[in-house]
């Protein structure tokens, strides 16, 4: 049982992470995001969900 609840409190804070990244990245300022970081804001969950999960 321990580890049920392991697993459900490490996927929603994971899904907590995923959200936030994506949040941070589609309010970034277009200019920022693509010249001086180099990324497009409407990649937000592709990079979110590497920078999460690693894939």
């Amino acid at each position: 049982m321990t580890s049920i609840i392991t697993y459900l409190r490490s996927a929603a804070e994971k899904r907590a992470a995923y959200n936030r990244t994506v949040a941070e990245i589609a309010r970034m300022n277009r200019d920022v995001a693509i010249e001086d970081l180099g990324i497009y804001p409407g990649d937000a969950e592709r990079i979110a969900r590497r920078a999460v999960y690693g894939a």
